[in-house]
């Protein structure tokens, strides 16, 4: 049986995979955490999430060390904020507890310092912007594309949120021009075009642009634009809900307890690199 802990409790995403895990036959719900001194302290954890008393207290996140060594805890979920998901996962990995991360908007600096703790406490780690099955299958469509098409299309990013969404663009907008700027041996600190306003002439070789909107409940839409010469190629994802995530969140927990490497994301979990 595999004991997870869940940060975030009371969240629409945390919810959703506490709720999960419990219609697993082998996985159980351990802990529960919300944020430091968290008004939830004490309720019960399914009670906060509506599937009724499941005997696990939510825990405010001061108390996370002591509640992952109290319960054995072998992986931690967290889909929080950036800047409380990297204590979190510091103090998770000095406690020999296994991290599945689906926070985005993590610095250069702040992801350094999460894969360092990794490694130096020997866990094993699966980390993605995206845990959506058919988000990943995307990454590698346009990989595989980059590669085909080279430098005869320009390539457009699009991707579209809820207005309540804080970081832009998207983590899995970044992913997606990570990989293919990889892809392209492109330098991907120097072709990034965020937007475009003003005069600011031709499309510049090279260029990769980068677009977020923000709107509604719009849950998570992603396009990447190929465009050539009197043809174009559009690749798209769209979520019609947070239940995307949550079934990839299950896979990553599985594959995480029993993984080879230390640092995997969601091509390794769905074997797709």
């Amino acid at each position: 049986m595999i004991k997870v802990a869940v940060t975030g409790a009371g969240g629409r995403i945390s919810s959703k995979i506490i709720k999960a895990i419990l219609e697993q036959e082998d996985m159980e719900l351990a802990v529960a955490i919300g944020s430091p001194d968290t008004p939830l302290e004490g309720k019960d954890a399914g009670e906060v999430t509506g599937v009724g008393n499941i005997g696990v207290p939510v825990n405010g996140a001061q108390k996370l060390v002591d509640v992952l060594k109290e319960t054995k805890a072998d992986v931690l979920v967290d889909f929080t904020i950036a800047d409380a998901a990297v204590e979190t996962i510091k103090t998770s990995a000095e406690c020999g507890v296994n991290v599945v991360v689906g926070t985005t908007g993590f610095s250069d600096e702040q992801m350094s310092s999460i894969k360092e703790s990794i490694e130096e406490n020997k866990i094993k780690a699966v980390i993605s912007p995206n845990m959506a099955v058919g988000v990943n299958v995307f990454f590698k469509i346009i990989k595989d594309l980059s590669k085909i098409l080279n430098e005869d299309y320009d390539i457009e990013i699009i991707e579209a949120h809820h207005k309540h969404k804080a970081d832009a663009p998207s983590g899995t907008a970044v992913k997606a021009y990570e990989i293919m700027a990889e892809a392209l041996g492109r330098n991907k600190d120097e072709n990034c075009v965020h937007g475009r306003h003003g005069m600011v002439g031709e499309r510049g070789e090279g260029e990769i642009g980068l677009h977020a909107v923000r709107g509604g409940d719009i849950v998570g839409d992603h396009t990447v634009l190929f465009a050539g010469e009197g043809e174009r190629i559009e690749v798209v994802h769209r979520a019609h809900s947070r239940q995307a995530f949550v079934t990839g969140v299950i896979k990553a927990v599985r594959y995480v307890v029993g993984a080879s490497k230390e640092i995997s994301d969601m091509g390794d979990v769905l074997g797709i690199k």
